[in-house]
């Protein structure tokens, strides 16, 4: 006979371990698909969208992140009318309920101001960087995608390096 194993305490749940870790790390680890995203900012609309954000979909139940108790009290009141909204957007029954907390919303990032920033020279990206980058975003189908992926590399790089040597001359 083998020896009764003893109960383990305070088990933590891997989603909720690897969430912690990318979190630490800076890594967006969103759970929640871009299609759904999309179709929540269309179903409710920009200034309501500037104070919500969708978190994570979890066996039919959407997870909303809300900037305070008045938008979350508001949107209670909605609830039902925003998930027939996100469905139609979405063309098929996803969400079933849609459960709102109080969280940190960030403001949206505009995609302009972004290609217009530039790092200062220090920190700008080696010609292997650059090869990198290139061969990983243009092995992706999709052009999208792929162009996400070469400004999210690019950014990481040169955080790191940051990171690194702060007072790089």
């Amino acid at each position: 006979m083998y020896p009764k194993r003893k109960r383990q305490k305070n088990l933590q749940k891997l989603g909720d371990v690897l969430q912690k870790t990318l979190k630490r790390f800076n890594i967006s680890g969103n759970s929640i698909d871009r299609n759904i995203w999309d179709a929540w900012n269309k179903a409710i609309g920009p200034q309501v969208a500037a104070q919500t954000r969708p978190d994570k979909l979890r066996r039919d139940i959407l997870f909303v992140k809300v900037s305070n108790s008045i938008w979350m009290h508001q949107l209670q009141f909605m609830k039902q009318e925003i998930i027939d909204k996100t469905n139609k957007f979405l063309g098929r029954e996803v969400i079933k309920n849609v459960h709102f907390s109080i969280g940190e919303i960030a403001p949206p990032s505009t995609l302009k101001n972004e290609e217009n920033f530039t790092f200062p020279n220090q920190y700008q990206l080696s010609e292997r960087d650059r090869k990198v980058i290139e061969e990983s975003s243009s092995s992706v189908p999709d052009k999208e995608l792929g162009s996400i992926l070469k400004r999210v590399m690019t950014k990481e790089i040169i955080r790191r390096r940051m990171r690194e040597n702060p007072k790089a001359p």
